[in-house]
């Protein structure tokens, strides 16, 4: 059997297949998509705002309007009367716009001579009135003559032609003209005249004046240039009156103001600058606000007559006997001083009396010769001395001769101890200040060392020997460690020392 198509249904508007891609459904039928509108407005529906009557599509308010009841109570509120078909959606001619709903050409009503709108003649009703002088305009005649601006209650200008203008077209073609009207600025020239009725001369013939050719009787014009100062251009400066272009500072030429404007003892005028480097104070610390000397204006003699006087010498102003500097004897002011036993020192002597080194209140130390020092000089010279009052554990001269009274760790005299009783090194009395105890047994500090290597010892390196004598780690292990493969520097090494 030969191949045949399945039919599709047709739309009821338009008449061509209608595929399921696009299909909308109204009664029945089945519509294109692009078809499915109301048949007098055309506006697009959907489903919950499509009505179908004898296969025509409508929207509520049209099929009510085509085919709902009519009379008194049944209009757009109640207690009105309507009676429309619709008529008026049907006929052609009609204009689309851009929700594609037709609209009814709009045919004004003229009105009587001299009542309608003044710009078309047609009848103004009060839900479109614009008022303007008394007269009624269509909102959409309320526009300006010349640029055909949309107009409100607030930017509209009554013209002495009876029309209406925007502000700006007002200024172009009934405002002032001249030197000084140029918008909102306070000065320049407008001409522009727009209306070739106006383009006479009425604009001004305009030209540049030099106003010092006018000149002024002597001590009356303008104090730089001599000239006459209309009040046009007038500024004022400490009584006299100058031309606005005439207002500058004297040096830099800057344009001034009642702001910027100073006043010189030369009766001229000058910015604030100019001022300060001709008038203002020079030296140091008048730069700007900073803390370095200015010199604008100045000299070299100038310069070095302003620089302040400083005395290095301390001792220049004595001081009554006890009361001054304990090292000069000068008198201690506020600014530079420095405290030490209830004595005022200056802060350039508060310094070592040995060393020479700055001190402060941390590392000043008071000796009892009434002098101050560092800390290191103090220690020197007024510290405890001996063994141990150094760098411990080494034995510190302060006088510059050898300290080691017992090179070989044994003394050199003096009463031996009972046997057993003294030090086992030494054989000599070994007090408490000096005791070190090993397995019961008593040294002096000084012999408190390793037998081979001489080095001090203390309870956390000491090594008690077979021999009776004590040594250090490494000496015990030398002499009395086990040795063998794997007991030597290294592992696996052999050591037989």
């Amino acid at each position: 059997m030969p191949f045949v198509a399945a039919e599709n249904p047709k739309c009821p508007k338009c008449g061509k297949s209608v595929y399921a891609a696009e299909e909308r459904v109204a009664g029945g039928y089945k519509y294109h998509k692009t078809c499915f509108k109301c048949g007098m407005c055309n506006k697009a529906l959907d489903s919950t705002n499509c009505t179908e009557h004898e296969k025509e599509l409508f929207c509520k308010n049209c099929h009510a309007r085509k085919y709902g009841p009519k009379g008194y109570g049944f209009g757009g509120g109640a207690g009105c009367l309507s009676m429309d078909t619709g008529a008026h959606l049907n006929q052609e001619g009609y204009e689309i716009r851009n929700g594609s709903a037709r609209m009814e050409p709009r045919a004004i009503a003229k009105a009587p001579e001299g009542e309608g709108c003044p710009r078309c003649g047609g009848c103004v009703y009060a839900a479109e009135q614009m008022l303007a002088r008394g007269r009624g305009y269509h909102r959409r005649c309320f526009k300006c003559l010349n640029c055909n601006r949309t107009l409100d209650s607030t930017a509209h200008c009554d013209g002495p032609d009876k029309e209406i203008y925007c502000r700006g077209c007002y200024a172009q073609k009934f405002g002032a003209r001249g030197y000084g009207y140029l918008g909102m600025s306070s000065l320049g020239l407008m001409s522009d005249i727009k209306d070739k009725d106006w383009q006479s001369d009425l604009a001004p013939k305009t030209c540049v004046i030099d106003t010092a050719k006018i000149q002024a009787p002597p001590g009356q014009g303008c104090p730089r240039c001599g000239g006459v100062v209309f009040a046009a251009e007038q500024v004022l400066s400490k009584g006299r009156e100058w031309h606005r272009r005439c207002f500058k500072c004297h040096d830099c030429k800057k344009t001034l103001d009642s702001i910027i404007a100073c006043d010189g003892p030369d009766k001229d005028v000058y910015c604030k600058t100019c001022y300060g480097k001709n008038w203002g104070p020079h030296g140091y610390g008048f730069a700007c606000g900073s803390g370095f000397l200015q010199t604008d204006g100045l000299t070299e003699e100038q310069i070095a007559n302003a620089k302040p006087f400083y005395n290095p010498d301390t001792t220049s102003i004595k001081a009554p006997p006890g009361q001054g500097c304990p090292r000069c004897g000068g008198a201690v002011f506020a600014a530079e001083q420095q405290l030490a036993k209830g004595s005022m020192w200056h802060k350039k002597c508060f310094s070592c009396a040995e060393c020479k080194r700055p001190l402060d209140s941390t590392l000043a130390c008071d000796g009892p010769d009434k002098e101050i020092h560092c800390r290191p000089c103090y220690a020197k010279l007024f510290g405890p001395k001996g063994f141990g009052y150094g760098h411990s554990p080494t034995l510190v001269s302060t006088s510059g001769e050898s300290t080691i009274q017992y090179p070989d760790g044994r003394a050199f005299g003096g009463p031996k101890a009972a046997k057993g009783s003294g030090c086992l090194r030494c054989g000599f009395p070994v007090y408490e200040a000096e005791k070190m105890i090993s397995k019961d047994r008593v040294w002096h500090k000084r012999c408190f060392s390793c037998v081979e290597c001489r080095k001090s010892l203390d309870s956390t390196n000491l090594n008690d020997a077979p021999d009776g004598e004590i040594y250090c780690r490494s000496c015990y292990s030398r002499n009395f460690g086990p040795k063998g493969v794997g007991f030597g520097i290294g592992a696996g090494t052999l050591t037989m020392v």
